[in-house]
C-alpha cells in the first residue's frame, strides 16, 4: 500500500536528466509534410524510411525553430489505433534519444515499417542514429559542394 503513503512511490528515484521533444522540434503542418515528400530526399533502412529536406529561410515569414524538425506518418496499413500509437511512441522516444544538436536546419518525416512493433528497441535507436548521421552527411556535402563549385550552372575547368 505504498500508493497511499505520500512520497513512497518515488522513494529512491533520483532526478532524471530530461531531454525533451519540444513543440518547435516537431513537424506539425500538413503543408510541411507535403513539401518534404515532394521536394526532399529519402534514406532507407530495414525498419524505417526517412524523408528529409533542408529548410530554406523564407523571406518575410516568421522565424521557425532552428535545427531538425521531425514528423511521423503511421498509416492504417500498419495496424489498428493501438498498434499505430505504440509505433509512434517508440519512434518518438528513439528520436528523443538520438536527435542530434546540429546547425543544419532540416525537416524530417519518418515512415515506419510494420516490423517496428516487434523490433528490439535498441535496434530501432541504432537505426534512427544512423539515419540522422546519414542525413547530416548528405546535407553537409550538399552545402559544401554548392559553396566550392561556384555559381549554379557553372562548370569547373577541365570538367
Amino acid at each position: 500500500m505504498t500508493a497511499s503513503v505520500p512520497g513512497e512511490s518515488n522513494q529512491g528515484v533520483g532526478p532524471r536528466a530530461r531531454r525533451s521533444f519540444p513543440r518547435g522540434g516537431r513537424l506539425l503542418r500538413h503543408a510541411d509534410f507535403e513539401r518534404v515528400y515532394k521536394l526532399g530526399r529519402r534514406h532507407f533502412s530495414p525498419l524505417i524510411t526517412v524523408f528529409y529536406l533542408e529548410r530554406q529561410p523564407a523571406n518575410g515569414a516568421k522565424a521557425t525553430a532552428s535545427g531538425i524538425r521531425v514528423g511521423f506518418t503511421v498509416g492504417r496499413a500498419l495496424g489498428g489505433a493501438v498498434q499505430r500509437n505504440r509505433i509512434k511512441r517508440r519512434l518518438r522516444e528513439a528520436v528523443r534519444l538520438t536527435r542530434p544538436v546540429t546547425t543544419t536546419d532540416a525537416d524530417v518525416v519518418i515512415n515506419p515499417k510494420k516490423v517496428v512493433l516487434t523490433a528490439d528497441f535498441n535496434t530501432l535507436v541504432n537505426e534512427m542514429r544512423q539515419a540522422f548521421v546519414a542525413i547530416e552527411k548528405k546535407l553537409a556535402g550538399k552545402n559544401q559542394g554548392a559553396s566550392t563549385n561556384g555559381a549554379p550552372g557553372m562548370r569547373k575547368a577541365g570538367a
